[in-house]
């Protein structure tokens, strides 16, 4: 992806900005300076901008359960929003404006203590490939945070300037002419280095689904189709029971439940969705249903919607609709969808596709989950 041209800037310079990257941190603290500067303000606190960073990947950490480190090691920026998400209970689907007052607000020194930490080296290491140019040697890394910003301080066509070093207090100045590029480039730049950092959390969370979709805060989904789908195959065979509390569905109002969360999976495939009750979905939540109590019951729902579609005529039309939107794996679709199937063999071949994935999130952290209301 190419960076807009600027006669007026160094954009070979600005486009390794995450060249050799380890940590996660170069990425959050560029895409908070993106978020920060509109055009009227231009300068910005340590601790403003490292409060846009925990906002920005707190979704990432507390509903998809992305590792944001080095595998096997701790990320600062991480453990942090783990310990506001187990502390104090902010929702992993929070607005941003409520998780930014509280961070704005909060007296928590723990906290204070991670922030500080944060701001130990990416606020000086990020602009490193503009240093080529900067006589600055290796061991004044190790110098004192004054010292050091006066050294950056006195070259030129840096992206920022630190106008005063007071801990989080520790106030940055965006050059004018760098803040017009990034107001006037700024879908452009935020999309690039969201492409890098979509690029660094596949390497570190190898075999995790649907990564581009695990960077913004969850959005509604379109399983309206799906919702119709099984609303039909209930209306056509009543008997068809709740998989977790066995209740019937034919008064419900149904909702559609993800067997394997949708936030690890990151879509909406036929095969891992089914009908249940609003309340039983909502108690679930994004937890992972006990396999060995339900999957054999998920098995025998999806198999009657399977039969229905070879004996009636509505249900098959009503499939035919939603398979473009909810069958985008060819090889699953007639693995698991070709006709003459028995009911032995379409649990079997369900089975080999949803469990390697099940194994995946629970692995990466997916609780397990029991319906406690069950009529099991």
């Amino acid at each position: 992806m190419q960076l807009p041209y600027s006669d007026k800037l160094n954009i070979g310079h600005l486009s390794r900005l995450f060249a050799n990257t380890t940590n996660c941190y170069k990425f959050f603290w560029f895409l908070a300076i993106l978020k920060s500067v509109d055009g009227h303000s231009n300068r910005f606190s340590f601790e403003a901008l490292i409060n846009e960073m925990i906002v920005e990947a707190w979704y990432m950490v507390t509903e998809y359960h992305l590792s944001l480190g080095p595998i096997g090691s701790s990320d600062n920026l991480e453990e942090v929003i783990k310990y506001i998400f187990e502390n104090y209970h902010i929702s992993s689907s929070e607005k941003r404006e409520k998780i930014l007052d509280f961070l704005s607000t909060t007296e928590d020194k723990k906290i204070k203590k991670y922030k500080s930490d944060l701001t130990l080296n990416v606020p000086y290491r990020l602009q490193a490939p503009f240093y080529d140019e900067i006589t600055i040697e290796r061991n004044m890394w190790n110098s004192t945070k004054e010292y050091l910003t006066n050294e950056i301080n006195r070259q030129s066509k840096l992206i920022y300037y630190f106008v005063t070093a007071s801990g989080l207090g520790t106030v940055i100045e965006v050059d004018k002419c760098w803040a017009e590029y990034f107001v006037q480039h700024n879908e452009i730049l935020k999309c690039w280095t969201q492409l890098k950092l979509i690029q660094y959390l596949q390497k570190r969370n190898p075999s995790v689904p649907g990564i581009a979709d695990k960077i913004e805060p969850p959005a509604s989904r379109e399983i309206e189709r799906v919702r119709k789908y099984w609303k039909l195959v209930l209306e056509v065979d009543p008997s068809i029971k709740d998989i977790y509390g066995h209740f019937d569905m034919s008064e419900e109002v149904i909702s559609v439940d993800h067997f394997v969360p949708w936030q690890y999976v990151a879509h909406d495939e036929l095969w891992n969705l089914h009908p249940t009750t609003k309340s039983i979905n909502s108690s679930k939540s994004n937890s992972l249903p006990a396999w060995d109590i339900y999957f054999d019951a998920l098995g025998n729902i999806e198999y009657r919607a399977y039969e229905l579609m070879s004996t009636n005529d509505a249900v098959k039309h009503e499939y035919n609709k939603i398979a473009p939107y909810h069958l985008n794996n060819q090889e699953i679709r007639t693995q698991l969808y070709s006709v003459g199937l028995d009911r032995s063999e379409f649990k079997s071949r369900l089975e080999n596709v949803v469990k390697p994935v099940y194994d995946s999130a629970r692995i990466h952290g997916f609780n397990e989950w029991i319906y406690k209301g069950c009529k099991l």
